[in-house]
């Protein structure tokens, strides 16, 4: 089974095109259905972390201050997840944030992003909703530790990412859930998720 890298960031705001900046980063790798390592911190990449965010996520602008310069962990995580393909719970948001601050660095990814919000959307539809925190209590997947924290939503992204697949596997009878399939099923209407699977199973 390949590696996935399931990322979390925190920022000072929801576009980098308006000049927000992350504030803290995790990745956690899932190997074979397991969580087999973790990279978090804090950053400072000179941003000012407005009122309503410090209430949301705890972070100050007194920690930020204080911490890694934003190159220094960015540099940091992405050589930690290298060439896995990554996920993330709502991934057009993190997606954003890690294109932008990669190119910052010179870098780009190098494949597209799986995500949770998505799959769950297709897999499980009757939940009330598919915030993060919604499912956790939903799956029964475990307690992480605070919500808009990155490392306790990476951990808690890569438990739904592991029953995600589960769900995929043991609902359509599939030998293995491969990249390519996570992919497409995110882009699929839920209308049209089994012959999506289907496809890929005759292919």
């Amino acid at each position: 089974m390949s590696t996935y890298a399931v990322i979390d960031f925190e920022t000072t705001g929801m576009a980098p095109e308006h000049g927000c900046r992350p504030t803290e980063i995790a990745a956690v790798l899932v190997r074979d259905g397991l969580i087999v390592d973790r990279y978090q911190s804090l950053m400072n990449a000179g941003a000012f972390v407005p009122h309503e965010i410090q209430a949301l996520t705890g972070i100050t602008n007194a920690m930020v201050r204080t911490a890694p310069r934003v190159e220094q962990v960015m540099t940091e995580v992405a050589d930690f997840v290298g060439d896995h393909a990554i996920v993330a719970h709502n991934a057009a948001f993190d997606r954003k944030f890690w294109d932008a601050e990669l190119a910052r660095l010179g870098r780009q990814r190098t494949g597209d992003f799986v995500c949770s919000l998505l799959l769950s959307r297709r897999l499980f539809p009757d939940v009330p909703n598919h915030r993060l925190a919604t499912l956790v209590h939903a799956l029964n997947l475990p307690a992480t530790g605070r919500y808009h924290r990155a490392l306790a939503d990476a951990e808690a992204t890569a438990h739904l990412f592991i029953r995600l697949r589960h769900e995929l596997q043991g609902r359509f009878r599939l030998p293995a859930v491969e990249h390519d399939l996570l992919l497409a099923v995110q882009k699929t209407a839920r209308s049209g998720l089994a012959r999506c699977v289907e496809r890929f199973r005759d292919g």
